[in-house]
């Protein structure tokens, strides 16, 4: 309960001071964050960020793709090659 009443508090209070900032400080602030990305080292975090990013959907993508293959070879057998079909024959 101490929780719930503390989080209203603390919208109710972020609501207000955002509020009697208005529009100015807002504008000062995004001016400020549009400096900041330009910033050389901001933007070399974005682009590690990025190829990191990008790793990561490419590694989950293989083992999505790898998880996929076994389950469905694990319900649908395989059918034979015609190697396999020619050593029975013999």
């Amino acid at each position: 309960m101490k929780f719930k009443s503390g989080l209203t508090i603390g919208i109710g209070i972020g609501y207000v001071l955002g509020a009697r900032a208005g529009r100015e400080r807002y504008e000062q602030i995004k001016r400020g964050a549009a400096a900041a990305r330009k910033h050389p080292a901001i933007a070399q975090l974005g682009h590690q960020a990025t190829g990191l990013t990008d790793l990561v959907r490419t590694g989950i993508a293989g083992g999505l793709e790898m998880g996929s293959r076994t389950l469905r070879d694990s319900v649908e057998p395989v059918p034979p090659t015609p190697i396999q079909v020619n050593a029975q024959r013999s």
